[in-house]
């Protein structure tokens, strides 16, 4: 019987910085996603909360296929009938480009308490400033 590997005491967690300028919105998600998770950690364990912090600036500048940048559709619902709204691509990006990729990003965490705790550590920002230098984020590059 093989037993299972669970870190012991405070994990040691950093800051990473991402530049979103010019990537593709599915590799920078996932890259992202695997960041926050602490995937990318030789000790990972999974249900602990081990993954790094991680700001992504220059949210505005992402690119995606042509197609789907006619074609996605964003969704919300008010909780009340007919409180279904839709929002597309391009006034997504304009309007709230922190939605697009915290949206991508999601899709890509654990769907559960922990995901939802993942997601608190990922802070987007449009442009290529940040109020985060105190913390004195890595830059991770993204290829």
């Amino acid at each position: 019987m093989e037993k299972t590997y669970v870190i012991k005491g405070k994990t040691e967690s950093k800051w990473c910085l991402v530049d979103a300028k010019d990537q593709k919105l599915g590799h920078l998600a996932s890259k992202v996603a695997t960041l926050l998770m602490g995937k990318h950690k030789p000790e990972y364990t999974p249900g602990v909360l081990m993954g790094d912090s991680v700001i992504v600036i220059n949210a505005k500048d992402i690119k995606v296929n042509p197609t789907r940048e006619k074609e996605k559709i964003y969704y919300r619902h008010s909780g009340y009938p007919g409180g279904l709204k839709a929002v597309s691509f391009p006034d997504q990006l304009e309007n709230h480009p922190d939605r697009v990729i915290k949206s991508a990003v999601w899709g890509m965490l654990p769907h559960n308490k922990h995901g939802r705790r993942m997601l608190k550590r990922l802070k987007i920002y449009g442009g290529p400033e940040h109020p985060h230098t105190g913390q004195k984020p890595e830059v991770v590059e993204i290829e």
